[in-house]
């Protein structure tokens, strides 16, 4: 190959991700679905174990599952699927074959946006896990635990529609969020419940068709991490053009990611087809998808992130790093919702005028979830699920700030006590006595104090200079120990240098 020191190339990347589906059973017997039990080899039987004469029989919850994960993703849904084997040789595969799906998989044809951009996913389908090779401490032997062999997996593939490491990013992180949503599965990396695998060739700048696909495909299998899934693909694209612009080839091959190192690293030479000879799992029926099914499957999509994502930017008034933390964290989301609900009750009780609600409502109790109930939990290092602050309690809080019963600093103060505690935050404020002075006589009393002792301040004020302002008010704040409203100050100082 010649050298080509100065050629542009376009990067063509195509996902494989693999979920644990949430299922009570494995995918081909009555075993528990527990592939993280301490007790090795303790969720085993004839089947998982590949011993001569045992049967599988499919699970029904898992085929469910991909239905529901298939029809999230606007895919076609089979009418006829089917299992076939696939033979390979792994010390944790017992029976030297996984059952998977080759020519005729549950889900086909699907698409999700990421952004502007759509990437469109060539299919889904349901196979079976391998069990667990563990090395002991200090010797040489290898120990096999099969807790894991036969646990349903979801396999998806997309078409090569990436072109760069942050999109792919983006993929997996949307298809785990779509997966919690749904409640298929929890997706959580680093259990190993989704495994990402990116396939990344390079071809000529600007080439279409078959030829956008002429370049030699490498994957790197088993990216834990989706900062993994990102450099890994950011890394094997600047080592093949290194490699094409010397003038020297790319080898198909797998590749694995090396976290210390940040680089992959060669495994093997790559696989085709042909090599694992898949023909039909004899043992299994072929399954046929009534059109009433899917239709009642789709009955029980739920909202997915992208659709959140849209209702709180268009009934909630919430916008950018909050629409993001409450459609990622959907816990916290939810919970946003009920204290949204409880604010929406309280104005429909107290206001007869048929106003309009005020949205601002809404959005201070983003940011107080965003912010310091967020940081709260993060700080103490507790679950969200042991939030003691109530929706109702959260709500009865913004509106204390709404009247100006309560200034910003108070309220911060009173909502850790309400995630400590659980307690009601008016009877906090009282307890503490951070109730804003209300009354405007009191106020004035009180500046009245502050500008006998700062006169010259408050001279240089009514001369036109504006910062001396934020001093008087100030100084108001520390003369009522904080609880006065700063916006009554400004209003009474500025009042009082008019006259």
């Amino acid at each position: 190959m010649e050298k080509s020191a100065t050629k542009k190339w376009q990067v063509v990347v195509g996902m494989e991700v693999h979920v644990q589906p949430r299922t009570r059973s494995k995918m081909f017997c009555r075993c528990t679905n527990d592939p993280f039990c301490k007790n090795p080899n303790a969720h085993t039987c004839p089947v998982c174990m590949g011993l001569p004469g045992s049967l599988p029989v499919a699970n029904k919850e898992a085929i469910k599952q991909i239905m529901l994960f298939g029809l999230a993703l606007n895919c076609k849904i089979a009418e006829y699927s089917a299992f076939d084997r696939k033979s390979y040789f792994y010390p944790d595969l017992p029976k030297g074959y996984q059952i998977s799906q080759y020519k005729d998989p549950f889900c086909t044809d699907g698409e999700l946006k990421i952004g502007e951009k759509t990437i469109k996913i060539n299919r889904i389908h349901l196979e079976e896990d391998a069990g667990k090779n563990f090395h002991p401490e200090g010797s040489d032997s290898t120990l096999v635990d099969l807790n894991r062999a036969g646990v349903p997996l979801i396999e998806l593939v997309t078409e090569p529609d990436i072109d760069n490491a942050e999109d792919a990013r983006k993929f997996c992180q949307e298809l785990q969020l779509i997966l919690r949503y749904l409640k298929i599965s929890d997706a959580d990396m680093e259990k190993g419940q989704m495994r990402c695998e990116a396939n990344i060739s390079l071809s000529p700048f600007g080439s279409k068709g078959k030829a956008r696909l002429s370049g030699t495909k490498v994957e790197v299998k088993n990216l834990n991490s989706f900062k993994a899934v990102e450099r890994s693909i950011e890394f094997e694209i600047k080592r093949q053009k290194k490699l094409l612009n010397r003038g020297e080839e790319v080898k198909a091959e797998t590749r694995g990611w090396n976290e210390n190192k940040q680089a992959t690293v060669s495994q093997r030479s790559k696989e085709v087809a042909s090599e694992y000879r898949y023909f039909p799992e004899p043992d299994l029926p072929p399954i046929f998808i009534e059109r009433e099914e899917v239709e009642a499957l789709k009955g029980e999509l739920k909202e997915l992130p992208a659709g959140f994502r849209k209702r709180l930017a268009e009934e909630y008034g919430v916008s950018g790093e909050a629409i993001d933390f409450l459609a990622t964290n959907k816990e916290y989301g939810d919970y946003f919702e009920e204290v949204c609900s409880e604010l929406l009750n309280w104005w429909e009780d107290t206001n007869s005028g048929g106003e309009q609600f005020p949205v601002e409502l809404y959005q201070l109790a983003a940011n107080y979830i965003l912010t310091e109930i967020k940081k709260y939990f993060v700080k103490e290092k507790i679950d969200f699920k042991e939030n003691k602050c109530t929706a109702e309690n959260l709500a009865e809080l913004v509106v204390m700030l709404k009247h100006n019963k309560i200034n910003s600093s108070a309220g911060q103060t009173i909502l850790i006590r309400m995630m400590e505690k659980g307690s009601d935050p008016s009877q906090i404020a009282e307890e503490l006595d951070l109730l804003q002075i209300s009354d405007e006589g009191a106020l004035e009393k009180a500046i009245d104090r502050v500008l006998e002792t700062q006169v010259t301040a408050f001279t240089d004020f009514k001369s036109g200079n504006e910062k001396v302002l934020q001093f008087l008010i100030g100084q108001v704040m520390k003369e009522t120990k904080g609880k006065a409203n700063p916006k009554s100050v400004e209003e009474i100082i500025r009042r009082r240098a008019q006259n």
